[in-house]
């Protein structure tokens, strides 16, 4: 039985972004293992059926000894799977997981770049960042290694700086989304109008952007509008403080739902998305779902994110940190419940020939299947 060997920073990721790659491989014969960070959903994993090891990682931490752990847990643990596929989701595990295959000489590996964040910023990449690039690019092997970007720029940039060969690299937009799960559903009918951001409550997210708006916009449509921010908490060094959420939200006007396994359900009973991230994104999966519900999008041009919306079709797009913009963009939505609803439909057609989970998965397959 083939063995593949999934490393992904935390287990909750794994459940939101990679769970159903795992469960295909798993019932096309592979023998799957899931090494990630127990943030407290093990059990949820376990209960799919897969094995789960614990991966001492510090997903936003620069400790060296704890950098120097993590690789070194991965290099003993291909050491003993050498013929296993091993498939890393994120930086940091594409960082020290590739290396720790070059020296191991495991079979196969396929690296996810599922965004690159603030390292990698629009307009000054740091100098970290190139020193992250020059040891990626170290630990390639053109036989060996497979890259899957969720956005031509990403793919640019690593073959820009050479760190893979054309060849290596495989394109699939975003994480999919389970299209019958998600299905579409009408514009709920109220007369509060609901706007909903999913995502961690991390500032480079857009969440003090979205705010600003909502505030811009208090005066004419308190008592009429809701805004709610769905997100946990963060170990992220610019991740917001619980004490800083909620002297911004006031409860009713601005409101804080805190992590929610439940988004299908605030999907369907919301009237508009509003995602203004500035982080560099893969493909945002809240956006995917969004489409796939049949809600209008507010986002941010900007590296992954513009990937969700044809500007003026299923949503809009504004220029990043630009609160002013957005609350200009929200009032038009707000406004307008003919447009929030043509704009649905053109998202649900969006995410059908787009971000299909079923395309999605079964491109993992073939890649699996190529080592």
């Amino acid at each position: 039985m083939p063995k593949l060997i999934m490393v992904v920073n935390e287990d909750r990721f794994f459940l939101s972004h990679r769970k159903d790659i795992a469960l295909s491989a798993q019932q096309e014969g592979w023998d799957v293992h899931i090494v990630c960070k127990d943030t407290g959903q093990r059990a949820d994993v376990e209960k799919l059926g897969l094995k789960m090891m614990e991966l001492p990682i510090n997903p936003t931490g620069t400790n060296l000894w704890q950098e120097i752990k993590t690789f070194f847990f991965l290099l003993s643990l291909y050491r003993k799977n050498r013929d296993a596929i091993v498939h890393h989701v994120g930086l940091k595990p594409i960082l020290w997981g590739s290396l720790a295959a070059k020296f191991a000489k495991v079979k196969g590996v396929v690296n996810a770049v599922s965004g690159l964040g603030i390292l990698f910023s629009e307009e000054n990449i740091s100098y970290m960042a190139k020193q992250i690039l020059r040891l990626i690019r170290f630990a390639n092997d053109p036989k060996r290694v497979r890259v899957i970007f969720q956005n031509h720029e990403d793919e640019q940039l690593f073959l820009r700086n050479r760190v893979i060969d054309k060849e290596q690299a495989v394109f699939i937009k975003g994480s999919g989304v389970n299209l019958e799960e998600f299905h579409y559903t009408p514009q709920p009918e109220s007369d509060v109008i609901k706007v909903l951001f999913t995502g961690r409550m991390v500032k480079e997210k857009g969440v003090l952007v979205l705010i600003e708006a909502a505030n811009a916009l208090r005066n004419d449509y308190e008592g009429k509008v809701e805004f709610l921010l769905c997100g946990g908490l963060h170990n992220n060094p610019q991740a917001m403080k619980e004490s800083e959420i909620h002297q911004l939200c006031d409860g009713k006007y601005i409101q804080w739902l805190g992590f929610r396994k439940d988004v299908n359900q605030l999907l369907q009973q919301c009237h508009i998305v509003a995602f203004p991230s500035y982080y560099r994104e893969g493909v945002p999966k809240s956006l995917i779902e969004a489409c796939a519900v049949g809600r209008p999008i507010i986002t941010t041009n900007s590296i992954g994110c513009k990937d969700t919306v044809e500007n003026g079709k299923n949503g809009f797009l504004v220029p990043p940190k630009h609160s002013e913009r957005l609350a200009q963009t929200l009032r038009i939505l707000i406004e307008d419940a003919q447009l929030r609803e043509k704009m649905g439909k053109e998202g649900r057609l969006k995410a059908e020939k787009e971000f299909s989970l079923e395309q999605v998965v079964k491109m993992h397959m073939a890649i699996y299947n190529e080592f």
